[in-house]
């Protein structure tokens, strides 16, 4: 098959496609212009998340047979024409949940034991035990929302901390085992120390986190997100850390990722969020390891030889 690559991928994917006998090309440099003018040429696409696969796109694409996302999210694809049309969808979920969840569990222990503030502290010679005493997992209950590719492997990799782990999914049943307790959602909300939430970006998730969501939680707890940074507002985020619901919040996605593009509101929610040592961010990279980025060419390069091998 003849196939488009519109985003950086590991240098792997070439070899891994062509050793298929596929024709690649390679150019992630390319424009949402130049992909509708060119993309009735191609059966495959491999995409990130730069350029929306939405019905005006995909209608010029009338060759297309499949399009492989290397990552998890799917919130930019327009999966019911897909569907219509009998385009096929490969996503590398598995290819970077090991690297999401390795992150979840790094921020919450840098929240935990102050790491931030207790490297900075040290470094200017002050020398703080007791302001930078921290708090331990062991005995927490960990809340788990979502309990696909990276929820599951999250809760894989607390099982080493003796913690209780009770995990919500809305649309998946009978997945507990000896070390996850499966619950209905108010009941992890009436036991939970820590959520961590792991679901995608839908309309039904969309702003899920209101003010009122959070405080129907039985107890002060600490939040992680890894998902999708529109299932709940800075300005939300904010009210619920001053009322003392949330006792901190580690967020490696946020609501609005391009900062030259904040709202006014936006912007003093976020300056009032990034004052507060109570909240750790990174810039959405929790599934972007240098292992995860060639591993995710792997699960695709499979995915597709899979699916067209049994055809």
């Amino acid at each position: 098959m003849k196939i488009l690559i519109i985003d950086e991928m590991h240098e792997s994917i070439m070899p891994l496609l062509q050793k298929e006998g596929h024709e690649v090309e390679y150019c992630p440099e390319i424009t949402r212009e130049e992909i509708v003018a060119t993309v009735a040429e191609y059966d495959g696409l491999i995409i990130r998340s730069k350029t929306p696969m939405d019905r005006e796109l995909l209608e010029k694409a009338t060759n297309l047979k499949f399009i492989g996302r290397a990552g998890a999210g799917l919130d930019k694809i327009d999966l019911e024409y897909m569907a219509e049309r009998g385009i096929k969808l490969f996503h590398a979920a598995k290819g970077n949940r090991d690297a999401v969840a390795e992150h979840a569990v790094g921020m919450l222990l840098a929240l935990f034991n102050n790491v931030k503030n207790a490297d900075q502290e040290v470094r200017k010679g002050v020398w703080d035990r007791e302001g930078n005493r921290g708090h331990e997992l062991m005995g927490k209950t960990v809340g788990i929302m979502g309990f696909g590719n990276m929820g599951k492997s999250f809760a894989h990799r607390l099982r080493g901390f003796h913690v209780n782990i009770l995990a919500y999914d809305k649309y998946k049943l009978d997945f507990a085992d000896d070390f996850v307790q499966e619950v209905m959602w108010e009941k992890l909300k009436a036991e939970a120390d820590i959520l961590s939430i792991h679901v995608p970006l839908t309309p039904e998730t969309k702003n899920f986190f209101t003010l009122k969501e959070l405080q129907s939680f039985a107890k002060p707890f600490w939040l992680i997100n890894t998902a999708r940074g529109e299932v709940v507002s800075f300005k939300t985020l904010n009210e619920a850390l001053d009322q003392g619901i949330l006792r901190g919040a580690l967020l490696d996605v946020l609501e609005n990722e391009k900062f030259q593009k904040f709202t006014p509101e936006q912007k003093a929610e976020f300056e009032k969020l990034a004052a507060r040592d109570n909240v750790l961010f990174s810039p959405h990279v929790a599934g972007w390891t240098f292992e995860s980025y060639e591993k995710i060419n792997k699960v695709l390069a499979k995915r597709i030889k899979k699916a067209y091998t049994a055809c």
